[in-house]
């Protein structure tokens, strides 16, 4: 713990202190994700050697589904990877409408050196990659402005020719961007590079100047991913992490919606298996109910078989290879053991660490954890986001604060309702009265 630094020490318990899953400094909690690691590593490498993954992530709340998938992503970044995280929902990710899906991922794009959006970034990075290799074959002879311009053209033609084949627009609209750009004339190109990352209702005159129409739509965003892989490996980063987040979302959306969208997944998950997009993994995640339910995966029986993994065996014997890879959830021990961590992480950063860590010791963190999975009707599967903001905000922000503070003494474990979520506050209400003992006026 002695080797994080304070910013990110910092990152992470502000944001365990809300109740929230820190965006990165995420291999410091994680509790028993070894299982997953070599099969995930190989995965990711052969995602950089030129193929392709997908995998589903299965999990009741609370089992840490979001924590993994950007475990996930810090590992793939350390490879250089570009990362997108994506939440499905109803009104504003439908999944059966893919063109709204490609702009939340240039939306939400990052890597190693920009946070999201780093679309800009990643094709300034590929025109600069095109004119080095421009000069490096070419020599200074192509150095002048004009010969450099028509030989970077051409040389996109031919690195972007498979994906001109079905999305000619993508090739265009960066010829249009690079032309804008070179022309000093900002606002074009920044129109240009919006239609460029999906978003709608761009100005006429942008779309005009670079030599396209309309906007983006379903079947143009397959296209456009295939490019924006393209230029990602070009450009230095030998493949894209997109991870699709509460996909069970769709067991409540209209029939009509969920069948569209159930459609797209099935669609999207042959397109990978094709080969169509080289260099992405892509990864879902999901409660239980949705892979294995009437209203979810079951539904469209062609996904169903794509996503059939055996899971009648016992949980330490699931394959980590499989298409669909299940979290057991947290245990009352092994959520003391991420307790132990957190704690570890805060003490060295506090000037009074042995105090944090005496207070708050392995069998008072044990106590907390029960009593807080105790409040949520005794599910200690969707106890972890209570328990650290908890752990965190109540007991050892207090601890560090105030000298005689005894957390055994002075605190008592509380649940009010509007700091829990849905699920929570479903867990901790009390459990419904015997027939026999409701009093009915007659």
């Amino acid at each position: 713990m002695n080797q994080v630094s304070a910013a990110k020490r910092r990152e992470v318990i502000d944001a365990l202190r809300r109740g929230a899953v820190p965006e990165s400094g995420l291999d410091l909690l994680a509790v028993g994700l070894s299982r997953f690691e070599v099969a995930l590593d190989e995965e990711l490498s052969a995602v950089a050697d030129g193929g392709s993954v997908f995998k589903a992530v299965r999990g009741e709340y609370g089992s840490g589904k979001t924590f993994v998938t950007r475990w996930l992503g810090e590992r793939a970044k350390r490879r250089n990877f570009a990362v997108a995280e994506v939440q499905v929902s109803e009104n504003e990710t439908p999944l059966h409408k893919l063109e709204t899906v490609y702009r939340r991922l240039t939306e939400r794009l990052s890597t190693p050196g920009f946070p999201p959006s780093a679309l800009r970034a990643v094709v300034d990075s590929w025109f600069y990659a095109l004119e080095e290799d421009v000069l490096a074959e070419q020599g200074t002879g192509a150095a002048a402005p004009d010969a450099l311009g028509t030989a970077v053209d051409k040389l996109l033609a031919e690195r972007l020719a498979e994906v001109s084949r079905t999305a000619p627009s993508f090739a265009a609209a960066l010829r249009g961007y690079r032309s804008a750009v070179a022309a000093g004339d900002a606002p074009t190109g920044d129109a240009i590079l919006a239609w460029l990352g999906g978003q709608p209702h761009v100005a006429a005159s942008a779309r005009k100047a670079a030599g396209v129409r309309g906007d983006l739509d379903h079947f143009g965003a397959l296209g456009f991913l295939q490019g924006l892989l393209a230029i990602l490996r070009d450009s230095g980063h030998p493949g894209l992490l997109l991870v699709l987040d509460e996909v069970e979302t769709l067991q409540r959306v209209r029939s009509d919606a969920r069948d569209k969208a159930l459609n797209a997944l099935r669609q999207l998950i042959d397109e990978v298996h094709a080969g169509r997009f080289p260099g992405l993994y892509l990864v879902i995640t999901g409660t239980p109910a949705f892979f294995d339910g009437q209203q979810g995966v079951q539904r469209l029986p062609p996904l169903a078989q794509r996503l059939a993994t055996d899971f009648t065996t016992d949980a330490r014997f699931d394959n980590p290879r499989a298409v669909q890879v299940r979290l057991p959830g947290f245990t009352v021990e092994s959520l003391t053991e991420l307790g132990g961590r957190v704690r570890d992480l805060y003490a060295s950063g506090s000037t009074h660490s042995d105090r944090v860590t005496a207070s708050a010791d392995d069998d008072y963190l044990a106590d907390l954890a029960k009593a807080v999975a105790g409040g949520l009707g005794g599910k200690v599967g969707i106890a972890p986001r209570v328990f650290l903001k908890k752990l965190v905000s109540d007991v050892l922000d207090r601890i560090d604060q105030f000298e005689d503070f005894d957390p055994r003494k002075h605190y008592a474990l509380t649940l009010t309702s509007s700091e829990l979520t849905e699920t929570e506050r479903n867990a901790a209400m009390p459990p419904a009265a015997a027939a026999g003992d409701v009093e009915l006026n007659l």
